[in-house]
């Protein structure tokens, strides 16, 4: 039989049945172009999981992506970044100061320049309010920080080696979570006369490292129970090693979401224990020792209680706002 003739401008396509088909030159060309060249330089996405090169995501790729499509935790966010904005240079929104009060302006309404109004002692409502958020969140984030890293230390060493130093800390960590916080605070704190903020810190570090360790404990006796850290150990991989490497990265997610919404939590425990006269003291500026103060004065002047507690109420829903988002990004039941 002749070769079938073919005019100028057509090629030749194989079929899956071993004939073949006419095509125009355009669309052989395009057939014959690699997929880089096809999609217009760039390389094809790959399935689901993986990035643009085909390697898979790793859990953090993925939370990442996830929080910046999430608007509770945007909104949560910028709000945050305000309060640390005006936490490190409070004078950028107010250029008087905390201390500075006239007694003949005492429980005055809105002014000119003083739009929050005075406080029993006439000082500036609206400077007081800004101050005191660098109090808050001073008190919040080396709190958080501290429980999460000695909490983290000691439940993760326990969880991992287990044994008698599991038993211990298991004992340990149940006699304080016996201990009320609100009514510890009282105890513990009532002897205390330094006005500064340690002291509130180191009692939050205290009661507050048991919660931690016992997260951090059982999502270490999950991690450490996987295939890759039982391959690491026959292998010969030492202790430190497998718990730096392997573990940790894989075990800390649960204990960053804790540490989160704890932040906000102890946060308003340190306006509630100024609140009750053992917290911070003056002439420290806190929004705890403020609203305790302009309690007695709610019916005559409730400009004194409303502003630096509603500031205190958007400070911790950030932050348990940002802990929801956070915990939803790193849970891989949710997805």
């Amino acid at each position: 039989m002749p070769e079938p003739q073919y005019e100028d401008g057509q090629t030749m396509a194989p079929t899956g049945a071993g004939g073949a088909v006419d095509l125009a030159t355009s669309e052989g060309e395009r057939l014959e172009r690699p997929p880089s060249a096809a999609s217009g330089g760039q390389a094809p996405a790959g399935p689901e999981g993986t990035g643009p090169s085909g390697k898979p995501r790793s859990l953090w790729s993925d939370a990442w992506r996830d929080l910046r499509r999430n608007p509770v935790f945007l909104i949560s966010g910028v709000v945050i970044l305000f309060l640390v904005f005006i936490s490190l240079w409070p004078s950028a929104l107010t250029s008087g100061n905390p201390l500075d009060c006239d007694l003949a302006k005492a429980q005055q309404g809105s002014q000119p320049g003083h739009p929050f109004g005075f406080d029993g002692q006439g000082c500036d409502v609206y400077t007081r309010t800004v101050y005191g958020a660098r109090t808050s969140v001073t008190v919040g984030v080396l709190a958080t920080l501290g429980v999460a890293v000695l909490g983290s230390v000691l439940g993760g060493l326990a969880g991992f080696f287990g044994g008698g130093w599991d038993a211990v800390l298991s004992r340990i960590t149940d006699m304080f979570f016996a201990i009320p916080v609100v009514l510890g605070g009282l105890v513990l704190l009532s002897v205390v006369t330094s006005s500064t903020v340690w002291p509130v810190i180191g009692f939050m570090v205290l009661l507050g490292w048991p919660q931690i360790s016992r997260i951090a404990r059982g999502s270490v006796i999950t991690a450490k129970q996987n295939d890759y850290v039982q391959a690491a150990r026959a292998l010969g991989a030492s202790n430190s090693r497998m718990l730096l490497r392997h573990i940790t990265p894989n075990a800390i997610a649960p204990v960053i979401v804790v540490a989160t919404i704890a932040l906000g939590t102890y946060i308003a425990l340190e306006a509630t224990l100024s609140y009750l006269g053992v917290g911070l003291k003056p002439p420290t500026v806190s929004w705890g020792i403020d609203i305790s103060a302009a309690s007695q004065y709610i019916r005559n002047a409730p400009h004194m209680l409303l502003w630096p507690a509603g500031a205190l109420a958007i400070t911790v829903l950030a932050f348990i706002m940002l802990g929801d988002a956070v915990r939803d990004a790193l849970d891989p039941k949710l997805r």
